[in-house]
């Protein structure tokens, strides 16, 4: 995907944007010609990849320490993304966590502190980018959702909830964007070879006592075709959503899993 016809040449922006699956779409969107605000707590890690996607692909990757869930520190960060770059075209809410446990011990804290990162960030970082999407007629909104948003998964209770509650803020948002120049998808991948995935198998292992080898076979059996998803896949497809020619499609929540039921 690198001819004249698919380049973007556009800004966008990617919350958890320097690993696993975020990781693999900044790269994408900045191998397409973007430039690229990347979204995260981690200073050093943002530091570091940014500096490196920046010598790889000669373009402006800015890195962009926030936590989603903070609504002053989400205005200030598209801020710095405003003063810096300019008015985003692309959004990719990427930024997530997903703690493990029993709906029994899943306490107040915990939940809130899930729905705000996974739910009430994407609410807030796509109202800094819309009004000037609406406003130039021109606007992608990719939402990184879950398989884990079209059905449910034991133990991650409060994960679940905000991941369907995300595909449910794509589909209302999607209908009000219509006639905007805007669209609003959702991408849902399976469990995908990431950080990810590897602090579940490391908490599965220590839980129950099986290997990590057995952990990451259990996870890996969701999927008929019997592996994580790359994170590369996940990022072709928001590539593919985010091109011109994809205008016509919004509201959508696209699957990478593998052909696993929903």
């Amino acid at each position: 995907m690198t001819d004249q016809k698919t380049s973007f040449e556009k800004i966008a922006v990617v919350t958890g944007g320097a690993r696993g699956i975020g990781a693999a779409i900044s790269r994408g969107l900045a191998l397409q010609g973007c430039d690229v605000a990347v979204m995260g707590r981690n200073k050093e890690q943002l530091s570091a990849f940014c500096q490196e996607l920046s010598s790889e692909t000669q373009r402006k990757i800015l890195p962009v320490v926030v936590d989603v869930s903070d609504p002053e520190a989400v205005a200030k960060a598209f801020g710095i993304v405003s003063d810096e770059l300019g008015a985003p075209t692309f959004l990719i809410n990427n930024a997530g966590i997903a703690p493990a446990a029993p709906f029994m011990k899943t306490d107040l804290a915990t939940w809130n502190k899930v729905l705000g990162v996974d739910l009430t960030g994407v609410f807030l970082c796509t109202q800094q980018v819309l009004p000037a999407m609406i406003k130039a007629k021109d606007g992608r909104i990719v939402n990184v959702a879950s398989t884990a948003g079209l059905k449910g998964y034991a133990y991650t209770t409060a994960y679940c909830a905000a991941k369907h509650g995300l595909i449910g803020l794509t589909r209302s948002l999607a209908l009000e964007t219509t006639k905007t120049g805007v669209t609003v998808n959702a991408v849902c991948p399976g469990f995908t070879d990431t950080e990810l995935v590897a602090e579940a198998v490391q908490s599965i292992a220590a839980k129950t006592g099986r290997t990590s080898e057995e952990a990451v076979a259990e996870l890996a059996a969701n999927n008929p075709q019997g592996r994580l998803i790359d994170p590369q896949e996940v990022a072709e497809a928001v590539l593919w959503l985010c091109q011109e020619s994809s205008g016509s499609i919004t509201g959508q929540s696209i699957a990478v899993a593998g052909g696993e039921v929903m």
